[in-house]
């Protein structure tokens, strides 16, 4: 490398570093367009199934998280389009042997968050399982370990209510995978301590012929009417569904309030009304984009003849169109810029909020210091797995953007007793690739780039080798995503001429999840000890 790359490499890294230190502001997408306004969406992330509520000025969100561990994430805000990642309320995903192994699709589902006598209940369900409570003082933690309020399977999309007289109920909804029916909406009563449901309920709304699908019932009551706000229609297809009645268990109207309409914001459904400490009403909610995820949009909402219209209601039919971009809302004052975390320095003992595992984790899959790097140790892959999709030590995070680049700068030990440990940088879905480094018998450390279609299938991986590399010197690994994840890797021995690998890979979906990135280290052998992968950094940039 010569002298002008050399100072052009160290001071992107200076800049870098200095920009860790401050409020986090994503690289590749902003809601907040400065001048009064935001974008849709307020997250370009995976934050699927997003409930919220507001304590005070305070707004807090949280989502889905399937089989990723640590789960439920927590989102806090003061003006709902700048979010902070500040926590999660699952460190590890009961039962804890169950959720050991990878567990696509399963695990947490749609969740719902309440303040309620200066406590966070969040409500999640695993269909598998039943419903879970756990909750806490301070909404960064610590959780309470989860109390299955109520056991069975196909029971989701759980939201509590507290009416005036004391009386708690349960809204939930069913998953036809596991309980063999769905498209209704069931309301249970609990104890007042909202951890153990007294009855089997009533069912208040059959969605069969109007509004299949119906799901995610979030309930609240204004002026004398109980309200169901759900979706219906499919995730990638469906409108926003409000039912009301004077009686809790109904009969309830039933309105449509939004829908795509001539917009380019398809299945606008499932989220959270919440309301300004100004008197303005708002809408969270999610929009499959496939690749990307279930982003998050916030909308405009207004109550017309106690019903509420949510986005843009231009033909006065009460049934709105979701926005594209709008005036944000008054809180009082202007709040500063932030995102939720993308890229990591692994500077400091603790790892960044946005990494996930892809199950229950084992404390020798990583250790992180102050020496700067993140360690990965290699783990033997699963006996049954075929390829990555069952390996649980993918440390990963979520698409944040359309357009964007992830780099990383490792260093590769491999254990001279073993050989095939890999490590490197993967995008993941029901079809992956990755570029990385993998070690032989020979003591040689290839570079290789890999892709395994229909992964989720069991089928088997393709790989490429590409080059050796010197043993313990620093490589950089990257890959370029664009328009409809479309993925460019590539590799460099010195961080600034990269060389592309051969084909794009189009990312695919996981199983209801968007396509995420991460890193990796594992072994095919099991023996007294493992090599290991330092990973300097891990930047997103436009």
């Amino acid at each position: 490398m010569n002298l002008k790359n050399t100072l052009s490499a160290l001071l992107s890294s200076v800049i870098f570093v200095a920009q860790a230190q401050q409020p986090n502001i994503s690289n590749v997408w902003v809601s907040d367009l400065g001048n009064g306004t935001y974008k849709n969406p307020v997250l370009h992330a995976d934050y699927s199934d997003p409930d919220a509520c507001r304590v005070g000025n305070d707004f807090y969100m949280i989502a889905s998280s399937f089989d990723a561990v640590p789960g439920l994430p927590i989102l806090h805000s003061n003006d709902l389009v700048n979010w902070k990642l500040i926590s999660h309320a699952l460190k590890r995903q009961p039962p804890f042997d169950h959720f050991s192994k990878t567990q696509h699709g399963n695990g947490v589902w749609a969740p719902a968050i309440r303040h309620h006598k200066g406590e966070f209940y969040i409500y999640y369900p695993d269909p598998d399982f039943g419903i879970y409570l756990t909750k806490a003082k301070n909404p960064t933690g610590p959780w309470s370990a989860p109390v299955l309020v109520e056991g069975g399977k196909g029971l989701i999309d759980p939201c509590p209510f507290w009416d005036e007289d004391g009386q708690a109920y349960l809204a939930h909804g069913w998953a036809g995978s596991r309980a063999g029916i769905k498209s209704i909406l069931t309301i249970k009563k609990m104890n007042p301590e909202g951890t153990a449901v007294l009855d089997e309920g009533v069912i208040v709304y059959d969605g069969h012929e109007k509004d299949p699908t119906v799901e995610g019932p979030k309930m609240y009551k204004r002026n004398g009417y109980y309200y169901l706000f759900a979706p219906a229609g499919g995730v990638a297809t469906g409108w926003q569904l409000v039912l009301r009645s004077k009686n809790i268990y109904g009969p309830y109207e039933r309105k449509v309030v939004m829908s795509q309409g001539n917009t380019p914001i398809n299945g606008p459904h499932q989220g959270a009304w919440v309301d300004t400490p100004s008197g303005e009403h708002w809408f969270l909610h999610f929009q499959d984009k496939g690749v990307y995820g279930r982003v998050v949009h916030l909308q405009p909402m207004k109550w017309t003849n106690d019903w509420p219209v949510i986005g843009t209601d231009k033909d006065g039919d009460g049934n709105g169109e979701p926005v594209v971009s709008y005036k944000k809302p008054n809180v009082g004052k202007t709040h500063p810029v932030i995102t939720p975390p993308e890229s990591d320095e692994f500077n400091t003992i603790q790892l960044g909020l946005q990494w996930q595992w892809q199950a229950n984790p084992k404390s020798t899959w990583h250790t992180t210091s102050n020496l700067g790097f993140l360690r990965l140790y290699s783990d033997k892959i699963p006996d049954d797995a075929k390829n990555f999709w069952d390996v649980p030590n993918l440390l990963m995070q979520k698409f944040p953007a359309e357009n964007f680049t992830a780099t990383t700068k490792l260093t590769f030990s491999p254990n001279s007793k073993l050989e095939n440990e890999k490590t490197g940088l993967i995008i993941m879905g029901k079809s992956y690739a990755s570029v990385g480094l993998k070690s032989s018998k020979n003591g040689e450390v290839s570079l290789i780039y890999t892709v395994c279609k229909k992964a989720s299938d069991k089928a088997l991986e393709e790989e490429t080798v590409i080059g050796t590399v010197e043993k313990g010197k620093p490589v950089y690994l990257r890959v370029k995503v664009s328009q409809g994840g479309k993925c460019q890797f590539s590799y460099s021995t010195d961080g600034e001429r990269f060389t592309d690998c051969s084909g794009v890979f189009t990312a695919e979906v996981g199983l209801w999840i968007g396509t995420k990135m991460g890193i990796f280290c594992t072994r095919t052998t099991q023996i007294n000890d493992s090599g290991y992968a330092d990973f300097d950094w891990f930047r997103v940039t436009p």
